[in-house]
Formats: C-alpha cells, structure tokens, sequence
C-alpha cells in the first residue's frame, strides 16, 4: 500500500429522494459525491459538515455513515511529475440530508452542482460515487468496501459488493458479475438495477 489519505464524502439526498452530485470544471469532468480530505486533528464528522458546506454551499444534517471505501491505485501507476505513486485513499461516506430547500450560501466556481435520481445518475460518475449511491440506495450501513481506480478515461472497475455465491469477475466467473448493466455493456433495462 502506498501513502494513505483520509478524506469524507457524503450521500446527500433531498425531500425527492435525489442525490446531490458535484462536477467538476477541469480533468475528466466526471460526477462525484460532495466532500473532501480531513485537517490535521479533524474527525470525519467535523470534515463531512464543513467539506460539504464549503464545496456547495449546502448545511446538512448527517444521518449515519454508509461505509469506508478505500480507493486504491493500480500497483505501478505514477501521475506525471510524481515522484511515486498516488496515495490510496480511505473515504468515510455518510448518507446526509439537506438541511433546507436552497443552498445556505453561493457554491464556489469550479463545481457545477446538480440532483440526480440514484437510479438515473449520469454516466460518467467516479467509482465511488457509484458504489456508495448503490449502497446508500439498498440502505446498507457500515459497508466496507475496496473501490479500484483505472488509469484516468478508463471505465470503472467492479464497484458493486460480490453476492454470495456469484464470482467476481476474472474469479471463474461471467465477466462483469456483479456489476450494473452499463458496466457490462448491456442496455439499463436488461435487469433490476440496485
């Protein structure tokens, strides 16, 4: 494992049932949960309340935490102008609420903020976002769960919880057992999405 950041992120739905999703205005422009890295000396719950604030400009009330998700990088990956390989990063995700109807003040610049039905999310959302949006959705808690990211542009890689008894893929099993339809390559409504 390499150097190891600590970071929050949080599920946060309004009265509808939507996710609040964050894009951001430079790289891959993908989708992803509100949130950010923890302060020298700063709990999750401290970092999830003022993160979130300061990135979109909504209080929130913190429900209960959907799980740990570590994000490791492929053994032997290196950005450019590193000089090793990115931190893994450990991410507490809460599933949050908004505190309101409208934001408590202005977002900044550089994140375009928008409410997403979590069975309608876009397609280009980071792993994570995915994994933890299926996982707050089926109402699961306490989830610990590794999320694997490919080298920038690449598709994820399996972000949903191997089903007892189904082999995860490149274990025996189907390719992309496990994984939502889009993953697979197959149309959304081949099959129940979690």
């Amino acid at each position: 494992m390499s150097a190891l950041t600590w970071a929050v992120a949080a599920v946060v739905t309004d009265d509808t049932g939507r996710v609040l999703l964050c894009q951001q205005g430079r790289g891959a422009r993908r989708y992803a949960l509100p949130g950010g890295r923890l302060r020298p000396a700063e709990g999750p719950v401290r970092a999830a309340l003022r993160d979130i604030r300061a990135e979109t400009g909504w209080d929130i009330e913190l429900i209960d935490l959907v799980g740990a998700y570590h994000l490791a990088n492929p053994p032997g990956e290196a950005a450019a102008g590193r000089a090793g390989p990115p931190p893994d990063v450990l991410v507490h995700v809460f599933r949050a609420r908004a505190a309101g109807v409208r934001p408590a003040t202005d977002p900044p610049p550089g994140c375009r903020l928008s409410w997403h039905f979590p069975d309608a999310l876009p397609e280009v959302v980071t792993p994570l976002t995915r994994a933890a949006v299926t996982d707050a959705a089926a109402g699961r808690s306490g989830v610990l769960r590794d999320v694997p990211c490919g080298p920038a542009g690449a598709p994820p890689a399996a972000t949903l919880p191997v089903q007892e008894g189904q082999p995860a893929a490149g274990q025996g099993g189907r390719p992309g057992a496990g994984q939502p339809p889009e993953q697979r390559g197959e149309a959304a409504g081949s099959s129940v999405r979690p």
